[in-house]
């Protein structure tokens, strides 16, 4: 099952069928990279997992981090894993190609990681994790910093961490406690405590670079006096040498799944000689951080998707081959069939495949209004689209996905509950996905409390404006004029819903307007998949009406038109309720008193 875990052709497809204005304004937004060049590098992502992320899979889960003597000890393949990804040029591939990079676009990185993270999530995260944090370092660190920690950590030798969370504060940054004291020429000494860092610590590196938020001594209260710093495991003398920089493992969390990365929990400073070098401006570090917080939420969503597609494929090989049953009609004596040939078994598959690939196509949809921005600045209104997009990018996949690595164990029957086949262990990994880098509900009070009302709401003009553009094209094909209309009246839907919204927010103030905030952002995600699914629809169609194509092509693309129908069938008219529901609030969140939560 080692190379199961994902469709190549399916990648390629979904990323060269983006749709939009915006696509065909920059059909060159992939730079140079042209489909050939594309295909190799993607085939020496998919070897690296197969070969080397993959073997480790379930030796990482069954064999987690282990806390000894204030060491953390990893599985033994994650120091060469990331010697091979530093060294042939993995984590430094968007860099400029003064620190050894390509410039890499966004889109095809996020394709990468998809590739790592279907072959072993928590073997994807070591890497991700110090590709973020060295990408701030290069955005805001100074010169200094950047010639200290950049060549390690783009080799592979150092790691890269985000620490953010506090025993206390938690999710409210703004509560956070670390200290940061004014020491000497940007140094500072800092005091506090961290936890919930994944690859907080461990020995499959020589040194831990934490970008750490803290507050300035004397700094204002709130987000306002937040700064950024790099907090080091180990610091340089002056012969660049390591010595301790009094930051102390305090933990290593035991965990439902994604266990091959320790989470861990630090104590700075407990003997005054915690040094942080301040990146970024004094009390901006909220603004600096939100670069990889942003970056983190979209690769927490393609984790999320990784895992629900290697769910998928796996459940997939396992119903063609399992026998079990005989169709209603088919005689007593004749022999079992395998259970892909069951209705329900089938209904089970296809909403795995809507699911995953759906979420695929949102996450590559964000990678090109990104790539698109990045290389025209003024191309502002892409920016717009990409903010917007990113909670339903983080949130889709990750709630959908539980429920699609769950019905992947239904596949499986009784065996899917046991450790004999991948899949529980898909589904533990999976639940993480809806918590880390924000909660779902975090993900959908930022959408409807500000994402949809940034710039007076011209992000969601543009957005029915790009589904508009997927619209049009599509109704070009007969077959798929049924679907537009779907979306269409969907989209009438929505606004009606936010209107209703308003005038609840109008009445009854912004507690009422964000109290099923959860539900305004699951209905909006299935309004923004289904418009994935009409985008990969239409792109089907025309591959289709190519001359020569191959038999397995044709299974190929007639496969996506099969699943794109089921989800303008099965899922799509579940908005319905959702948005009953939303318009006709009875704001049981906000109105069954707290002491009547009783037992």
């Amino acid at each position: 099952m080692a190379d199961k875990f994902m469709s190549m052709k399916n990648l390629i497809f979904t990323l060269f069928s983006r749709g939009g204005k915006y696509r065909s304004l920059t059909p060159d937004y992939l730079n140079d990279h042209t489909p050939k060049s594309i295909d190799m590098v993607f085939k020496a992502a998919f070897d690296l997992g197969k070969n080397v992320l993959y073997p480790m899979f379930e030796e990482m889960d069954r064999h987690p981090p282990e806390f000894i003597d204030g060491k953390i000890h990893v599985h033994e393949g994650v120091r060469p894993m990331l010697e091979i990804l530093g060294k042939d040029g993995w984590i430094s591939a968007t860099f400029p190609e003064e620190w050894e990079g390509e410039n890499m676009p966004t889109s095809l990185l996020l394709c990468i990681n998809f590739i790592f993270a279907t072959a072993n999530y928590s073997a994807s995260v070591y890497a991700g994790l110090t590709m973020g944090a060295a990408k701030l370092l290069l955005n805001f660190g100074s010169v200094g910093l950047q010639n200290t920690c950049l060549p390690p950590m783009l080799a592979g030798k150092w790691q890269g961490t985000m620490a953010l969370t506090e025993p206390e504060a938690g999710t409210s940054l703004g509560d956070l406690c670390t200290e940061a004291i004014p020491f000497k020429d940007g140094q500072y000494k800092i005091l506090g405590e961290k936890i919930f860092i994944s690859a907080g610590d461990h020995d499959g590196v020589d040194n831990v670079v934490h970008l750490m938020l803290a507050r300035i001594k004397g700094a204002p209260v709130g987000v306002r006096g937040i700064s950024l710093f790099a907090v080091p495991k180990f610091r340089l003398d002056a012969q660049g040498e390591f010595m301790d920089n009094d930051v102390v493992v305090t933990q290593v969390f035991h965990k439902l799944g994604y266990r091959g990365a320790p989470i861990t929990g630090i104590c700075l400073g407990e003997k005054n000689n915690c040094i942080g070098y301040l990146v970024g401006k004094e009390h901006r570090g909220l603004s600096h951080m939100f670069q990889m917080m942003n970056n983190a939420r979209l690769e927490v969503g393609v984790g999320a998707t990784a895992i629900a597609t290697a769910a998928y494929h796996a459940a997939l090989d396992y119903t063609k081959v399992r026998c079990q049953g005989r169709k209603v009609i088919a005689a007593k004596e004749s022999s079992p069939i395998p259970i892909i040939g069951h209705p329900d078994v089938r209904r089970m598959l296809l909403f795995q495949r809507a699911v995953s690939e759906g979420a695929l196509a949102l996450i590559l949809q964000c990678g090109m209004y990104e790539d698109i921005f990045a290389k025209d600045p003024s191309q502002t209104d892409c920016h717009l689209l990409l903010e917007l997009l990113t909670p339903v990018a983080k949130a889709y996949p990750s709630e959908m996905g539980i429920l699609s690595t769950s019905t992947a164990v239904q596949c499986f029957g009784g065996y899917g509950y046991c450790e004999d086949f991948p899949v529980e262990q898909y589904f533990r990994d999976m639940r993480i996905h809806a918590i880390h880098e924000g909660t779902t509900g975090i993900q959908a009070m930022d959408l409807l409390g500000r994402k949809l009302v940034m710039e007076n709401g011209r992000a969601l003009i543009l957005l029915k404006q790009e589904m508009e553009a997927t619209m049009e094209l599509a109704q070009k094909h007969g077959g798929l004029t049924q679907m537009v209309q779907d979306l269409s009246g969907a989209v009438v839907s929505l606004e009606k819903t936010i209107h209703a919204l308003g005038a609840v927010a109008m009445e009854k103030g912004s507690d009422a307007y964000l109290a099923d905030a959860s539900l305004f952002l699951e209905m909006f995600g299935i309004l923004i998949i289904a418009w994935q699914w009409l985008i990969m629809a239409e792109a089907a169609l025309v591959e289709l009406d190519k001359e020569g194509l191959k038999k397995r092509d044709i299974l190929f693309y007639k496969g996506k038109l099969h699943v794109a129908r089921y989800f303008f069938s099965y899922e799509l008219p579940k908005m319905e309720g959702l948005a009953r529901t939303l318009e006709n609030s009875a704001q049981m969140t906000l109105t069954m008193p707290e002491a009547c939560f009783t037992d």
